[in-house]
């Protein structure tokens, strides 16, 4: 019988629409470059990033676009970001109302606006990151981008000590000693005291 090549191998791992590293493939072949390369040329594969590949999946209506959550953790290979859009921020009921285009992915290892995968992000490193998104982490995260959005400051500052009691004070806290720039925390703390609340 016919030995199977490390090509082979690799090909049978491929499963449609999933996003691979390099290093996905390096326990089946000594000379990985070489046969992904190969498989890219062939089309079975579609170079994303230096290191990454995506799987192409047809659909009747073109080429599907890859899982967001894989695509990412892939790239960063980290679990620990969460994606938002400055759009959610009117879920807050804070006064803003502006609609953005602009997908922001809030984790521990990029920075910088980058193409991935057919979607923009704009990549915001941190120290930490949380694994999944809150209204409190919506907040802070709000206060610290105030400045860039297109929205009446003043107007969220009143709505916020308004609607103070609908938020975890515990959670809100934890989120703005975690996630909060100086200013903000400062800027948040001095609001909360205000509004007679413990910070």
């Amino acid at each position: 019988m016919k030995p199977v090549t490390a090509l082979e191998k690799i090909t049978k791992l491929l499963v449609d629409g999933r996003v691979y590293r390099r290093s996905d493939f390096t326990s089946v072949s000594s000379n990985v470059d070489r046969n992904l390369k190969e498989l890219v040329n062939r089309g079975e594969l579609k170079k994303l990033q230096n290191g990454l590949y995506l799987r192409p999946k047809k659909t009747p209506f073109g080429e599907a676009l890859p899982d967001e959550e894989e695509l990412l953790q892939k790239f960063l290979d980290d679990d620990h970001f969460v994606v938002y859009g400055p759009s959610m921020f009117n879920s807050l009921g804070l006064g803003t109302t502006q609609l953005y285009n602009e997908k922001v992915v809030f984790n521990r290892k990029r920075h910088g606006v980058m193409s991935l995968g057919g979607r923009t992000y704009t990549f915001y490193r941190w120290k930490e990151a949380p694994k999944s998104l809150s209204k409190e982490f919506l907040l802070v995260e709000m206060f610290n981008r105030l400045d860039e959005l297109s929205e009446n400051k003043e107007t969220v500052v009143s709505n916020f000590k308004k609607k103070l009691s609908e938020f975890n004070l515990l959670k809100l806290n934890n989120s703005l000693n975690r996630f909060g720039t100086k200013s903000t925390q400062k800027k948040l703390k001095s609001l909360i005291r205000e509004n007679h609340v413990s910070a």
